[in-house]
């Protein structure tokens, strides 16, 4: 059985409350889950005690027993100090431009750079 480290949604329209679970990876969203190990709080602020509540125990027994965190549980953990945070890059290399584009920047730059001197 596959398992997942997620976060389930709970609270009102527009006001979001999240539960951190450990779940089969098949099951829902917000479906059946095997334990609930923490809680977080969008709505609060970031240095607030109460965003993120975690059970650090319970976490790190999951993750030796093969549990897969999600991509935002990955960054809870790694604050928690249980995980390595992951590698992050600013821009994605699809988003740079391309060829002729670069090359009509480092024209522009130039004509830019003689005309200050000039």
């Amino acid at each position: 059985m596959a398992l997942k480290i997620r976060l389930a949604r709970g609270g009102a329209k527009k006001r979001p409350f999240y539960s951190i679970v450990v779940a089969d990876a098949r099951s829902p969203r917000d479906g059946r889950f095997i334990e609930k190990i923490g809680t977080y709080n969008p709505m609060l602020p970031r240095e607030h005690e109460q965003r993120i509540i975690l059970d650090a125990e319970r976490a790190k027994h999951w993750l030796s027993v093969g549990a897969q965190p999600t991509d935002r549980v990955v960054l809870f953990l790694a604050n928690a100090g249980l995980v390595e945070k992951p590698a992050y890059r600013e821009t994605p290399k699809q988003s740079a431009p391309k060829a002729k584009a670069q090359e009509r920047l480092k024209a522009e730059a130039a004509a830019a750079a003689a005309a200050a001197e000039g």
